[in-house]
């Protein structure tokens, strides 16, 4: 088992990794993945594309590595927990598991950062008591200072040159609060609908016209309506019989908002796939599959989703 930060064994332990070049990367990142498996512990490497290659390229192959590219599987920060980190420690009920995962790279918008912020806070909750070991590499030369500070709240351990150690600033639930925001009006021409029990089938057809004029190719305009559909309903059973559906073009997304009464007091709503005898609890999470990004606002005064579908070029 790997120790905790005080040298005693713990069940779960959140690694935040800090490099400012690849020889640090590798450094952090080639002895945690060959340490697993002389251990016998079965490795997960989610990164970027480019550092998931120098990582791939110095272990070798081996087996007992499964490499995924973040940038495809966590393109959407929320779906990282649930499909990415849980399928692979659920896969391996029993073991102890190891996992690299980069959620958060230079190249990431002001509009997912707040998802991903969270993500990494909300980790701490997600696998409490799970036997995993799981390494958060942060770029030090590519990323902010705010950014970096909110990785010190995020991860009760610290990795640097310096060596490994307790984090002083480890605050997980006050970056989730932080970022639990009203969502910024958007700049371009909403078109809106409000729902009601009886009217549910026309939101499956006002969400397929506007993917349609998005250029978004049919597969994906299926999944949009799958995803409204999913909130909509959930809107007339729990959340004062309706809500209100709003729908705007970007550039580089299509954008269909959700907004009704009701409260999303549980931050891991969506974030957790149930087991497989459970009931109910899976609507956002097969919302975070399908989309490519999803933000949320919830307060005692009702709850505001907004999902963005990237646009072909």
């Amino acid at each position: 088992m790997t120790p905790g930060p005080n040298g005693a064994a713990d069940a779960f332990v959140h690694e935040g990794l800090f490099y400012r070049d690849p020889d640090e990367l590798l450094a952090g990142t080639v002895p945690f993945v060959t340490g697993g498996l002389t251990a016998g512990e079965p490795v997960l490497v989610a990164m970027p594309g480019a550092n998931l290659g120098l990582v791939r390229d110095a272990v070798g192959d081996a087996d007992g590595v499964r490499w995924a590219d973040m940038g495809e599987a966590g393109r959407n920060p929320g779906r990282i927990i649930p499909w990415v980190l849980q399928a692979f420690i659920d896969r391996h009920a029993g073991r102890r598991v190891r996992i690299i995962g980069e959620p958060i790279w230079a190249g990431r918008s002001d509009t997912e950062y707040p998802a991903c912020a969270q993500h990494e806070a909300l980790i701490n909750m997600a696998f409490a008591g799970r036997e995993a070991t799981i390494l958060c590499p942060y770029d030090v030369a590519g990323l902010d200072d705010d950014v970096l500070a909110d990785a010190y709240a995020t991860h009760p351990v610290l990795v640097d040159d310096a060596g490994r150690r307790p984090s002083p600033a480890y605050a997980p639930a006050d970056v989730v609060a932080r970022y639990n925001l009203p969502l910024p009006a958007p700049a371009e021409p909403v078109a809106a609908l409000a729902y009601r029990f009886e009217t549910l089938p026309a939101v499956r057809a006002f969400v397929a016209g506007h993917g349609q004029v998005a250029g978004l190719d049919e597969d994906r305009v299926d999944d949009l309506q799958i995803a409204v559909t999913e909130l909509a309903t959930n809107s007339v059973a729990h959340a004062g019989g309706g809500g209100v559906l709003r729908v705007w073009r970007t550039a580089e997304h299509l954008v269909c908002e959700i907004r009704d009464d009701g409260w999303l007091a549980d931050p891991l709503a969506g974030r957790l796939t149930p087991a497989a005898d459970g009931v109910g609890g899976r609507g956002l999470v097969i919302v975070q599959a399908l989309c490519d990004l999803v933000r949320v606002h919830s307060t005692a005064a009702g709850t505001t989703v907004r999902l963005h579908m990237r646009r072909p070029g």
